[in-house]
């Protein structure tokens, strides 16, 4: 059954240095617009959902491209206010090799979003008319008014009788100096209101300062993801695991704790095109499995699979529909699809 599903989040402008020139090299940019909310409401609008940005642009002509590239990618509108000045901007520098990509923010804290007046939003209103709300903790890392906007919203939800996603997503270049202990609070908060949270043992080590006594990485997370569950009242708690392989390659196996038990995907390997936006598309494949009743086993073999397709696609964006991810996950590499 098709939902009304909404994400609270920052749209930004995504500036990408062709090829894998370094930004000092480059000549030119290729400019497109992208957010954790845009992604994931991207994803599930392609599986057969409808998707509100609840988010704040300006009123220009960089606000209107903005508008018009998330409306292409079936996003809807209705609880896009328009204000302020600036759009947050990025830049991506691709890696290669033993170089990693590299991600340089601007113009972040002067966003329309970041800026937005206390009372822009009728969180009570939209809660109403939704079924389930994603939050990011890249937005949660912005600044006290942003926090407070979500808090607010993640509430009106629960009052609602709807379903919060939450994304722990720490960025340590967003939370600055001794950021472990300036997240915690506002995670926890988010963490007692959530339904379903995607997290990982270090999430619980760093930032819920958590211990372990466990020395590999499956150890500790089938350590503390229960204890994580049990003390927040959490029914769904998900993430991955990620290496790179001496051939440059990626390997990513999804996990999923759900009624006490643990469930994990096969391990994928694949090659990377681009990496930005993946952990938005395995997000995407564990609420869409939720919400069609699929099994643990399937929901997170369905979200490992998304999100390595993801890694095929240029753009933040996940592109894949339902079929291909289905396709994925039963078929190895084959030929052109004639």
């Amino acid at each position: 059954m098709a939902k009304r599903i909404a994400a609270f989040g920052e749209v930004m402008m995504r500036l990408q240095v062709p090829g894998y020139e370094l930004l000092s090299q480059a000549g030119t940019l290729n400019y497109s617009f992208s957010g954790t909310g845009v992604n994931v409401l991207s994803a599930l609008a392609r599986f057969g959902h409808t998707g509100f940005l609840v988010s704040r642009l300006p009123a220009n002509p960089v606000g209107d491209a903005a508008v018009s590239y998330i409306s292409k990618l079936g996003i809807t509108q209705k609880y896009i206010v328009r204000g302020g000045n600036y759009v947050g901007m990025y830049f991506l520098e691709n890696g290669f090799g033993v170089r990693p990509s590299r991600v340089t923010y601007t113009n972040r804290q002067e966003s329309s979003f970041n800026t937005a007046p206390e009372e822009t939003y009728d969180f009570n209103e939209i809660a109403k008319n939704v079924d389930i709300v994603h939050f990011c903790g890249i937005t949660l890392a912005m600044n006290d008014s942003v926090r407070r906007h979500m808090k607010r919203f993640a509430k009106a939800v629960k009052e609602h009788s709807g379903t919060v996603v939450f994304d722990c997503n720490y960025r340590p270049s967003l939370w600055g100096e001794n950021g472990y202990e300036k997240a915690k609070p506002h995670v926890e908060d988010m963490l007692h209101l959530a339904d379903i949270v995607m997290m990982n043992e270090k999430d619980a080590i760093h930032v819920l300062g958590m211990t372990t006594e466990k020395e590999t990485r499956e150890e500790q997370l089938t350590d503390l993801i229960p204890a994580v569950a049990g003390k927040y009242h959490i029914p769904v708690i998900a993430g991955t695991h990620r290496s790179i392989n001496g051939d440059n390659t990626h390997s990513l196996r999804g996990f999923m704790f759900k009624n006490g038990t643990f469930t994990f995907s096969k391990s994928l390997t694949f090659s990377v095109y681009d990496r930005i936006g993946a952990g938005d598309a395995f997000t995407s494949g564990i609420v869409y499995g939720e919400t069609e009743g699929y099994s643990p086993d399937k929901t997170v073999g369905f979200a490992a699979a998304a999100g390595m397709l993801a890694h095929t696609v240029v753009g933040d964006t996940p592109m894949s529909s339902e079929s291909d991810i289905l396709r994925a996950m039963t078929e190895s590499l084959g030929d052109v699809e004639r």
